[in-house]
């Protein structure tokens, strides 16, 4: 599953399961799900050794505490971070599906398919029909990832 690019992915279940914006958020989910879980499962593998953890089962405390009060804490910032980096890859992701036709359908609006109306005109000097909603695409993406970064730098300090 994570071999495979995720917008083909998308695009054989949207195939599969017609096109629909309840399937778009379903197929989303479980492109990017597994990414998540994965380092999610890293963070812990690397958390899960530490004497802090060890001391926690000493005094006795259960699974479920050493969990969610010693574990979680110290893995929620890398979780955080590759959540928002993840959505902007969705979002480009849902833009290009709507590009293709198969994501979010009109009337409901989307950049994506502001895109692929407006693609026609480009050649006949029309240039600022495109660009704009690709600028909001880029510019959304960009400002999750800057948020990202600010979220990084505030959880290491």
């Amino acid at each position: 599953m994570l071999a495979l690019p995720s917008v083909i992915v998308a695009f054989l279940f949207i195939v599969a399961l017609g096109p629909s914006e309840v399937t778009l958020v379903i197929v989303i989910g479980f492109i990017f799900t597994p990414l998540i879980a994965r380092t999610v499962r890293a963070a812990v593998l690397a958390e899960r050794h530490l004497d802090y953890l060890s001391a926690a089962r000493l005094v006795g405390e259960g699974s479920w505490t050493v969990m969610f009060v010693e574990i979680l804490p110290n893995v929620l910032p890398a979780v955080l971070v590759e959540f928002s980096v993840r959505l902007g890859y969705a979002v480009f992701t849902v833009a290009t599906l709507s590009f293709l036709g198969f994501g979010i359908q009109p009337p409901t609006p989307d950049w994506g398919s502001d895109i692929a109306a407006n693609y026609g005109v480009l050649a006949a000097g029309y240039w600022w029909e495109t660009l704009f909603p690709a600028l909001a695409i880029a510019s959304l993406v960009v400002a999750i990832n800057l948020i990202t970064d600010s979220m990084e730098q505030v959880t290491a300090s």
